[in-house]
């Protein structure tokens, strides 16, 4: 599939990457895909700012929104026994303040691959589908865009969070123009 992609798709993807290294995030999903998007130019971008998003708040919130990562649920741990902040803080108090999140940063950025999470590949997928039926070859970075609006994941409920109008976008992401 990625060598029907477009130089702007294979760059979205790369710049993905760098943006799950520069986070420490141990995979690539949606929200990664998003921000490399939004940060280049291009027909996603275009299509993102005509959607009524702001690309700039948009790329913000979605860099906070990984960098909070996924927490671990007290509860959960709690049904198995497991008291967080007991386990927080005795890790502190011999290791110092933010030591378990200092040793999660340091091991996940070890790593030499990043793999691609579910939503990310199912996204991706959906991409190549919609190049498919708008009779395309290639896969440019507005067919990512579309990949990314059509499934349900992070990336969708970033961009329906900043007020985006996702299905204005998908027009845009189409080819549609400005004044549709």
């Amino acid at each position: 599939m990625f060598e029907r992609f477009t130089k702007d798709a294979r760059s979205a993807v790369v710049d993905a990457q760098l943006v799950a290294r520069a986070a420490h995030s141990d995979q690539i999903d949606s929200r990664h895909l998003l921000v490399a998007l939004a940060e280049c130019d291009g027909p996603a971008r275009t299509a993102l700012a005509g959607g009524g998003t702001d690309v700039a708040e948009l790329v913000a919130r979605a860099r906070t929104n990984i960098e909070a990562g996924d927490a671990l649920d007290p509860a959960a741990l709690a049904a198995v026994g497991i008291d967080l902040d007991e386990v927080t803080r005795r890790t502190e108090e011999t290791f110092g303040e933010g030591a378990l999140t200092r040793a999660g940063r340091i091991l996940r950025g070890r790593r030499k691959h990043i793999p691609f999470t579910a939503d990310a590949k199912k996204s991706l997928e959906l991409a190549l589908r919609e190049a498919i039926r708008l009779g395309s070859k290639e896969i440019h970075g507005g067919h990512l865009l579309l990949g990314l609006t059509r499934a349900e994941s992070p990336a969708r409920s970033i961009l329906s969070d900043a007020g985006a109008d996702v299905e204005r976008v998908r027009h845009l992401a189409e080819g549609g123009n400005e004044a549709a």
